[in-house]
């Protein structure tokens, strides 16, 4: 079972840009595809990217495509989601997401807001 902790969310004006950090514990992230999704107020959660531990293949939504970047780093166990060109609707509150083909598991979240 692996435990996972969202980090990085913050205030950030228009065209700025945060890197969010999943931190997994218990389970090496090699062995799961971590994903990022999002829930903004009022709307239902979406995905927006995820990666494959073992694989390598990585998605984006076409609304980040070509803003946003995944990549993980096996010594630190941690997935990353570099955000750049920052929009006012990508405020949400962002989610990371663990899946063992069996079973998926959530982080609590991190609370990116993005100003105009």
């Amino acid at each position: 079972e692996v435990q996972l902790m969202e980090s990085g969310g913050d205030l950030v004006q228009a065209g700025g840009s945060l890197r969010l950090s999943c931190a997994a514990s218990g389970s090496t992230i090699e062995d799961y595809y971590i994903g990022w999704f999002r829930q903004a107020p009022g709307k239902e959660r979406e995905g927006v990217s995820c990666i494959a531990g073992s694989a390598g293949s990585t998605y984006y939504a076409e609304a980040v495509k070509g803003r946003f970047t995944i990549s993980g780093d096996l010594a630190k166990n941690t997935v990353y989601l570099q955000m750049n060109s920052l929009k006012p609707e990508d405020t949400a509150v962002y989610y990371c997401y663990a899946n063992d083909f069996q079973n998926g598991y959530w982080g609590q979240g991190t609370q990116v807001t993005v100003s105009s």
